[in-house]
């Protein structure tokens, strides 16, 4: 059994009226739960459960490369450190 979004629209208590309101939106790029293309027109508010996801995944993308790129750092400083020591107690 495969459910179907209803054409209820909770903001004017009545049927979408699609085009004619601001919220309806056309929508491109890929649903983060299947892994499908989109390039449909639908309503933002129905639309925000799935961009929610899709921004929730690009910050932990972007949170992962800060942490890499200060271990890089870290590591890169710590190294510059032993040097610097070896290099004070050969002088």
């Amino acid at each position: 059994m495969e459910l179907k979004n209803g054409s209820f629209c909770p903001l004017i208590k009545k049927d979408c009226v699609q085009l004619k309101c601001a919220w309806f939106t056309l929508l491109r790029g890929t649903n983060p739960n299947t892994g499908k293309e989109i390039d449909e027109w639908m309503c933002a508010v129905t639309a925000l459960p799935m961009l929610q996801i899709e921004v929730a995944k690009e910050v932990r993308q972007g949170a992962a490369a800060t942490e890499s790129f200060r271990n890089e750092v870290v590591s890169i400083n710590q190294q510059a450190m032993i040097d610097s020591i070896g290099l004070k107690r050969l002088s």
